[in-house]
């Protein structure tokens, strides 16, 4: 939170501000707004990354729901299908039965031969018996088919219930999020209040290399696609391809080398595979402060190129500018 003194300072115009801040107010209202402004970022991740969760979970949804009806579909036709042959062999078990037990004279009498009548006899009872096992294999089908539909059922369950929790979780982040907006724009406010000596000082916060030296810069297209952004200006939640926030520039990136790469910082650091300071490449994504809540790319000797904050275009500056949360390759 803003301190009381900062506070005061924050409530004056550019014009008076520029009269009365010394440097200490000036340093301090910059710290003050960075910190408000980590918070403001780190929640807008997190309401980023349950949209992402909850379209992804809605999709699993559906797909779980044609599951569900094509299972029910299956255990309907495989019961039906087993009622219909279950009610030929009642016929043809009636038959033999008529045929055989309550009649074996007419049977003989009807045959050519006596070899007929034993053929026709034979017959009878192969054709009942083939009739039963394809009913056998019918029942089996119809009970595979009802697990394989209550499997469906349960899975897709399991998956409202998941995504039912995700909109709830959505519905508190909704509710918070006029909070966030009169956040946002505070610090906006703020930035654009900064007489231009100070806004030059917000915007070096992190000591951007602006000479820096991209002969000797090699790695993925991801890297030239980031450095080609330098200059750019940030928006927040924004993936550009003209403004960009931190994950959003990543994001965008490796986009163009044909790579898809998580959203958020967060995701994005959790998605990759860890590396170390000292094993760091080119096209390596670094993260910063705790939870993540700022990411970079790393570019070589020693530099990250990141879209750092509201009135702060793209810049480059030491890959050690902020404090470390760890490093990933894709």
């Amino acid at each position: 939170m803003i301190s009381a003194g900062c506070a005061a300072v924050l409530l004056v115009t550019g014009t008076t501000f520029a009269a009365t801040a010394n440097a200490d107010e000036v340093d301090e209202l910059i710290a003050a707004m960075s910190e408000v402004s980590q918070e403001a970022s780190a929640q807008n991740e997190e309401v980023k990354q349950l949209e992402i969760d909850i379209e992804a979970g809605q999709a699993e949804l559906e797909r779980l729901q044609a599951d569900a009806d094509s299972a029910q579909q299956f255990a309907d036709s495989a019961r039906t299908a087993e009622e219909e042959y279950q009610g030929e062999v009642n016929d043809l078990a009636g038959a033999k039965y008529r045929g055989l037990m309550v009649d074996p004279v007419i049977n003989a009498i009807a045959a050519s031969n006596p070899q007929n009548a034993i053929d026709r006899a034979a017959y009878l009872g192969t054709l009942t018996r083939g009739a039963e096992a394809v009913v056998d294999k019918l029942a089996e089908a119809t009970a595979e088919a009802a697990v394989s539909h209550t499997d469906a059922s349960r899975a897709l369950a399991e998956a409202s219930f998941q995504q039912s929790v995700l909109e709830q979780q959505m519905a508190e982040l909704d509710a918070g999020q006029e909070e966030l907006n009169e956040r946002i724009a505070d610090i906006e406010e703020q930035v654009n209040a900064l007489p231009p000596a100070d806004q030059a000082r917000w915007e070096g916060k992190n000591s951007p290399i602006g000479d820096a030296d991209l002969s000797s810069v090699s790695g993925s297209g991801a890297v030239s696609a980031a450095l080609a952004k330098l200059g750019s200006p940030y928006g927040w939640g924004a993936v550009g391809p003209s403004q960009f926030d931190c994950s959003g520039l990543m994001y965008w990136a490796y986009q163009q080398q044909g790579q898809s790469i998580p959203r958020t910082s967060q995701a994005q650091l959790a998605g990759g595979t860890p590396v170390s300071r000292a094993d760091l490449q080119p096209g390596d994504i670094v993260g910063y402060y705790p939870g993540v809540t700022h990411v970079g790319m790393y570019i070589g000797n020693g530099q990250l190129v990141h879209a750092s904050d509201y009135g702060i275009p793209v810049q480059i500056v030491s890959v050690d500018s902020m404090p470390w949360a760890g490093a990933v390759r894709y």
